[in-house]
């Protein structure tokens, strides 16, 4: 018996084969699959308040917002991506931390605008 050729016409009227396919859909390759290089588990990056929270425990005084975001971009573990003003949103993130977790949280205010670790 002899395989007929087809063709169909698609919706900018060309003319396809379709001719060594399966059901409309191309035949499989012959060629065997390669084998992809194993992921490096990538480092994860710190959060701002992370980053905020190591540098405060690496530093013997307290800190406020401004200081904490140079010192976190002097150390690498963390830089704005591009925000005006990162140090007042830390700021707002650390006070939210406070009152949100009570003792548990990982700051401590302790004097107008300076935080250093809670342990």
């Amino acid at each position: 018996m002899t395989t007929k050729k087809t063709t169909r016409t698609t919706a900018a009227t060309k003319t396809v084969s379709t001719k060594g396919t399966t059901k409309g859909r191309p035949a499989k390759s012959t060629k065997p699959a390669e084998a992809k290089p194993a992921k490096q588990p990538a480092m994860k990056r710190l959060s701002a308040l992370d980053a905020a929270a190591k540098v405060l425990s690496e530093s013997k005084e307290p800190l406020n917002a401004k200081q904490m975001i140079e010192a976190m971009a002097e150390k690498k573990y963390w830089s704005s991506p591009g925000g005006k003003t990162p140090h007042a949103t830390l700021y707002s993130a650390i006070l939210r931390e406070i009152n949100t977790k009570g003792k548990d949280a990982r700051f401590k205010k302790t004097e107008r605008g300076k935080f250093t670790t809670n342990g």
